[in-house]
């Protein structure tokens, strides 16, 4: 079982489910949420500067990596970023932790505006790494999103059509998706351990489905408890820092960090040059928006 260097793993039971869940260093607390289709191994190049200053919890999210994997539901609640954020609250309580800071990449960065909304009481500032609110990346939907972004139609297909087809190959899958996402057009970006923790949960055809049950609660009840959001005029108080890659998801609408001022009281961004996975592209960049946000 891979885990970052200098860290400990361990399981916590939270919301019905078990969490894999690394930590180390001391200070206030920081949770880290990876995306897809990855897992807690994507922070294992910054990780261990963040936990020079910070208590760094880094779960696997329910479906992903070394967490538990339950079976999706016709309403697709079981993956939706309202119950994965109190996964969090959750493994929060168990810690003996009242608040946090909350920093996510992809999908955990739905996690941690979701948990921004509902939790606001737990939360003390929140990172958000390449993308943008749920409701408003469909909102934007064009052809040329569409084409980049593929995945997010493909995934939420009907079961289990987009799972039968990844299953034929998932390291293909795996390598094709990670390799296309980034500005290099590359792996060697992503280190050894991490990218074969990647291959590793996409042999288990547990986990894809998971993954697929993620995208369908994005496509259907993310959207959803978004736009009731919106409607209600609800905002994230806590200090919002946004990252987005000039050649990620984000900047292909042509104002990401406008649409997060739509949502949040106090946002500052920053680009960097790099593609979608901006921890093992481009660590020091990440660093050095973060380590200052946090520690502010």
């Amino acid at each position: 079982m891979s885990t970052i260097e200098g860290f400990i793993r361990r399981r916590i039971a939270t919301n019905g489910i078990t969490l894999s869940v690394q930590e180390a260093g001391d200070g206030p607390a920081l949770v880290l949420l990876h995306g897809y289709p990855q897992n807690g191994m994507c922070w294992a190049k910054v990780a261990p500067e963040f936990a020079r200053q910070f208590r760094v919890i880094i779960p696997d999210l329910r479906g992903y990596g070394h967490s538990d994997a339950p079976p999706d539901d016709a309403a697709h609640t079981v993956y939706s970023k309202r119950t994965m954020a109190q996964d969090v609250v959750g493994m929060l309580d168990a810690l003996g932790i009242g608040a946090a800071h909350v920093l996510g990449h992809d999908r955990g960065a739905r996690v941690a505006y979701r948990f921004a909304l509902d939790h606001p009481g737990r939360l003390m500032r929140l990172g958000i790494i390449e993308i943008l609110p749920t409701a408003d990346y469909w909102a934007h939907w064009d052809a040329n999103l569409g084409m980049a972004a593929y995945h997010w139609t493909f995934l939420a297909q009907p079961a289990p059509l987009p799972e039968r087809m990844i299953n034929a190959d998932p390291v293909f899958y795996i390598d094709w998706t990670l390799r296309g996402w980034t500005r290099a057009k590359g792996l060697h970006d992503f280190p050894p351990e991490s990218l074969a923790s990647y291959h590793a949960q996409a042999r288990d055809p547990a986990r894809i489905a998971a993954m697929c049950a993620d995208y369908r609660a994005g496509a259907t009840t993310d959207r959803e408890i978004d736009e009731a959001d919106r409607a209600a005029g609800r905002r994230i108080a806590a200090p919002l820092r946004f990252l987005w890659a000039t050649t990620g998801f984000p900047s292909r609408t042509g104002r990401p960090a406008a649409l997060w001022r739509a949502w949040a009281e106090d946002v500052t961004d920053s680009s960097c040059d790099c593609g979608h996975f901006a921890m093992e592209e481009a660590p020091d960049a990440v660093l050095a928006a973060y380590l200052p946000h946090f520690g502010g």
